[in-house]
Order: C-alpha cells, then structure tokens, then sequence
C-alpha cells in the first residue's frame, strides 16, 4: 500500500467533483501495486520529463499525472481527458504549469466569444 498525497491542483480538481465521484476516481490510484508501477500497462503509463520520471493514470474521464518517491505517490495534476491540458502533458509538449493555466483560461474565452 502507498500513501497518495495531493497537489493543490490536484485538490481543487477533486473538491469539484461530489463525495461519490471523488471515491470512484481516486479508487484506482488507491490500489496500485509496486508491480503495477514496476510493468505499467493500460491504464497506466509512464513517462520522463527532464530529469523525472511521472505516472500517467486513467481512472473515468479523469488522468492522474503523478510521481513516485518512496512508498508515496504524489499526484502532481488530475486533469479531465478531453482538457487541453491533458493533451499537452500526453504529448510531452515543453510547457510550464503556468502556461498550462494561462492557455487553458485563453481557450475557454476563445470557445465563448464564439458563441455570442
């Protein structure tokens, strides 16, 4: 068994989602076993960036991006499947959190001007 801890990303990302919902997505990552990050398969991968290794796990419409140390599991992000974001950090694209945030909240104003 490992702890998992949180980012505030990750946590923010959780608090919108109602108690039920949290179980059920947090479930799978709850359950992972040394030989499951050891040979990781569908749903879960692994990946590097830079100097570190990260974790990616699918759990509903949720991806957990997460790193391991020790018997701990830090999730770093919790993103929704089809956010921009989640496909930046599935293709390694070289961006920062910050860029991450600034292109999510351009994106979305984008999507509503076309609507008005």
């Amino acid at each position: 068994m490992h702890q998992v801890t949180f980012s505030e990303q990750a946590l923010g990302e959780l608090n919108r989602l109602d108690t039920l919902a949290q179980l059920a997505v947090v479930e799978p990552i709850s359950n992972l076993k040394l030989d499951d990050l050891a040979h990781p398969r569908e749903p879960l991968g692994r990946f590097h960036r830079g100097n570190r290794t990260y974790y990616r796990l699918r759990s509903g419409d949720y991806r957990f991006y997460f790193q391991v140390s020790d018997d701990t599991l830090h999730v770093d992000y919790i993103l929704h499947m089809n956010s921009l974001e989640d496909f930046l950090l599935r293709n390694r694209l070289p961006v920062s959190e910050q860029q991450l945030v600034e292109q999510h909240s351009k994106f979305w104003k984008y999507l509503d001007s076309l609507t008005k």
